[in-house]
């Protein structure tokens, strides 16, 4: 169900986004759909990754502790990880 919505918009903007419209062979309706589409998807998109990361580290095993290196591993010029790339 789609319903009607009154917007405020600048003239002049308005006239260059009809423009735009005309250009893309579309209209300005549609281009406000879209972009509240899009706008509605990516929130919900950021949401389901924060989710899914909390997720991990709440059941992560790996714990860190208290551990935390010495200036002198910080700062030795050595590679910090044992793993290859």
């Amino acid at each position: 169900m789609t319903r009607n919505l009154t917007l405020a918009i600048d003239d002049d903007l308005l006239d260059k986004v009809r423009v735009l419209a005309a250009m893309k062979r579309t209209s300005v309706n549609e281009m406000v759909r879209g972009f509240l589409a899009r706008l509605v998807e990516q929130e919900t998109s950021k949401d389901e990754a924060r989710e899914a990361l909390l997720k991990l580290i709440d059941e992560s095993k790996g714990r860190m502790g208290d551990w935390r290196p010495s200036r002198e591993e910080t700062y030795s010029g050595e590679p910090r990880f044992d793993r290859e790339f």
